[in-house]
């Protein structure tokens, strides 16, 4: 069974908008966050129904951490930035 990827420009332009620079603005920290809290929500849901996934384990792992790399990021260099972005993806601060 082959499984086709999804593009990533297909899971960016259905990501929210709201927390970008400008219209086409992809590497921004904030961008970043926002596509990677969106990309974690899915491995979440597939290892609901996959737990035994060790690929997609990793991967979701993988994902967390260089979020929460990006996130540190953004904290210590601006912290009303960091405070929306926490608020609008709903983490725990």
């Amino acid at each position: 069974m082959v499984v086709k990827k999804k593009s990533t420009k297909a899971t960016v332009s259905k990501v929210d908008s709201s927390l970008k620079r400008h219209e086409k603005d992809t590497w921004s920290p904030e961008a970043q966050i926002n596509l990677l809290s969106h990309e974690v929500e899915l491995l979440q849901a597939h290892l609901v129904l996959h737990p035994k996934d060790v690929d997609a384990k990793r991967s979701l792992l993988k994902k967390v951490a260089k979020r929460r790399r990006l996130l540190k990021y953004l904290k210590d260099n601006n912290l009303s930035v960091y405070t929306q972005v926490s608020k609008k993806i709903n983490l725990k601060v």
